[in-house]
This record gives structure tokens, C-alpha cells and sequence, in this order.
């Protein structure tokens, strides 16, 4: 972590721009549902012991080969979810002024996305997934129903907003998040859309920031990985480009791209955002494990240990806050270092209070980290 009284007094020099920024984010949408399997139960309601690990889910599953198993899944909380939505919400939480585009309801708005709609005056073109989100200590299964999704198109963009609400929304904003990738079949289409015949027409007199996150790319094929990232270059032509990894997502595009596999290390992870950073030609790209997180930019690359939880609150949509806080810090004129401690607060004040902090907030989570 860098100096502390040095972090404090550059997020209070910029917090105050926070509200002049323009953030347009899309394009998914889930319902979650967070559940915790039953390991056993001794009651009603939340008398049971969860299954506590990964691992442990995975010996209760096999157990069941050839036989059959009962897993109770005990609902937590009901909300909305998908990797857009959490990550606006994160960035309102910040001051920033957030425009939403993406999947909340196609006749209405679902009940869970109605408050988070009117706040960013929300334009939905589909009905959203919905997930069953099982949580354990050490990470989470993500249980998707998503067919919904593939209404998701550029057609379906023109037809509501329309091309040209679409091209005024991308004039306004100063960072362009499009999130959630493997889950919209039709997402690279989009964004070549994107390139082709909206960001051309849009003003040139300000400095555009894109953020793209890929979602846990494992079930989609490496043709489809390689395009996509090909892709995301093109969009250095309109502005900054920032790739947000985790780091499975990190491993799978460095060995994509042809680099040996590195072991888990603060210097590794900076050496792997840098490798990646330069061979897409892109102007940054940030790894966050559980532990800390490592960005790479075209001045060099940085490391911060997170405040790691070893009991959250919940874990769901810590990545898409950690995004929030990176993208938010970068916009508004943070350092590498500092851009990375507001990003690991963000995500680790969130694990730990299951609410997306203000920017206040961050300030105070950093001073008595």
C-alpha cells in the first residue's frame, strides 16, 4: 500500500470531480438469488450449518454419482444482480453520474431493478438472467438461467433507444464500461457495432475512457477470446482502454496469448499485467486476485496487498466493485498505486458491510485500514 497520508490527500484533491463525471455502463442484467447450501440442518429458518467450502460441495456431489442426492440451497437475500448493474450501483455509491443500458425487464422493469432504473435512468432492451449465487469461504458457484440474454443485440439497440439516442448517450459519457461478456452471445457483435457507426460520430473533445471485463471466459472458445480482444484494441482509436481481470481470467489470457504459466506472486501478477498490457496494445490492465490486486500502464506497473476478509459478509459482486472503484479512480485522475488501494477498499469495505461505499467512506475504510 502505498503512503497513507499520500493516498488520503490525492482522493480528497479529486473526490470532488466525482460529480461532473458521466458514466454509461451495460449490458447485462441478472436477478441473484444468494444461496448457501445446507451441510446440515438443526432447525428452522437459518438453523443449519452451511457446506463450507468449494471442495466440500464438490465431495457432496460426487457422493451422489450413481445415486441421487437432496442439496438444500437456504435463500440469504434476493437482489439484483449481474456484473452492470452491481458496478453502477457501485459507481452512484461513489457521486458519479451513471446512465445504464442493458437487460432489467423487457414489458417492465423487475421489481429488484426498479429503485436502481430511475436513479440511471435506465434503458432496458431484455428481460434478465437469473442466478442462484451459492456461497462458500473460499469463492462461489454462479448458477445461471440466461437465455434472455441473447436479445441483446445491436438490432434490438436500434429499435429501443434507437441508433441515434444510442450515439448521444456515448457522446456524454467520459467512461464507457461494457461488462459481462461470456454471458451476451452477442456482445462482440456490439461492440464492432460500436466501433463502426457510433463512436465515429461522437464529439472528440474529451478524453473517453473504456472499461471491458470478460466474466470468466472458460466456457467460450479460444477463437472467440482472441476476437474479442482483438477487438478491444480497436477501441484505443476513441480513448483509454482499461481490461479488468481476475486472475483465472488473467492465467487463461496469458497462456492465450503464448506466455508460460507464472506462479501467484506481487511481482508476477505485475509482470503478467504488463505482458498482457503489451501485446494488446491497450493502455492498461489491472489483475486483482483475493489478496491485492496489480495494474499495468504504459509508465510502468504497480502492486497493492487488499484488506483481505477471511469472513465476509458476501462475495458476490466484490469483482464488479473492485472494477468500480479502478475505473472510478483512473477517471477522475488517480494514481496506478492510489487507483488500486481505492479499488481494493471499495471491493473490501463491500465483502464486509454487503454495501457499496461512498467515496467518504472509502477515505475513512483506508485511514484505519
Amino acid at each position: 500500500m502505498p503512503d497513507k497520508a499520500e493516498t488520503l490527500n490525492e482522493l480528497k484533491d479529486k473526490a470532488a470531480i466525482a460529480g461532473s463525471k458521466q458514466v454509461l455502463v451495460g449490458m447485462d442484467g441478472f436477478v441473484d438469488i444468494i444461496v448457501h447450501p445446507v451441510d446440515q440442518r438443526y432447525g428452522p429458518g437459518d438453523q443449519f450449518h452451511p457446506i463450507p467450502t468449494i471442495s466440500d460441495f464438490a465431495k457432496r456431489i460426487a457422493s451422489a454419482a450413481g445415486k441421487s442426492a437432496n442439496i438444500e440451497l437456504a435463500p440469504v437475500v434476493e437482489k439484483l444482480g449481474g456484473n452492470g448493474p452491481i458496478m453502477a450501483n457501485a459507481q452512484l455509491a461513489q457521486g458519479l453520474k451513471v446512465r445504464y443500458l442493458g437487460a432489467l425487464g423487457q414489458e417492465m422493469i423487475h421489481p429488484v431493478f426498479q429503485e436502481f432504473a430511475a436513479k440511471t435512468e435506465a434503458l432496458s432492451i431484455a428481460d434478465p438472467g437469473v442466478t442462484h449465487a451459492a456461497e462458500f469461504n473460499d469463492g462461489k458457484i454462479m448458477l445461471g438461467s440466461m437465455a434472455s440474454l441473447d436479445e441483446i443485440t445491436y438490432a434490438r439497440l436500434c429499435d429501443l433507444p434507437g441508433e441515434a439516442k444510442l450515439i448521444e448517450i456515448c457522446d456524454k459519457a467520459d467512461l464507457i464500461a461494457m461488462v459481462n461478456w461470456t454471458m451476451v452471445p452477442y456482445q462482440t457483435d456490439v461492440y464492432n457495432s460500436l466501433l463502426e457507426k457510433v463512436l465515429p460520430r461522437c464529439s472528440t473533445d474529451k478524453k473517453r475512457c473504456f472499461f471491458f471485463d470478460l466474466a470468466d471466459p472458460e466456457k467460450r472458445s479460444d477463437e472467440d477470446i482472441r476476437e474479442v480482444l482483438s477487438i478491444f484494441t480497436k477501441f484505443s482509436a476513441f480513448g483509454e482502454v482499461i481490461l479488468g481481470l481476475n486472475l483465472r481470467e488473467a492465467e487463461k489470457i496469458d497462456s492465450l496469448l503464448g506466455f508460460d504459466p507464472l506462479e501467484n506472486t506481487p511481482e508476477n501478477l505485475q509482470v503478467m499485467a504488463s505482458r498482457i498490457r503489451e501485446m494488446l496494445a491497450l493502455d492498461t490492465v489491472v489483475v486483482h486476485p483475493v489478496t491485492g490486486a496489480a495494474c499495468a500502464t504504459r509508465e510502468g506497473s504497480a502492486y497493492v496487498a487488499g484488506p483481505y476478509c477471511e469472513k465476509p459478509k458476501i462475495t458476490t459482486g466484490a469483482g464488479d466493485h473492485f472494477n468500480a472503484g479502478f475505473s472510478n479512480a483512473r477517471l477522475l485522475g488517480l494514481s496506478p498505486t492510489v487507483s488500486l488501494t481505492v479499488a481494493v477498499a471499495t471491493s473490501g469495505y463491500y465483502v464486509r458491510t454487503a454495501e457499496s461505499p461512498s467515496l467518504e467512506d472509502i477515505a475513512e475504510f483506508i485511514a484505519s485500514w
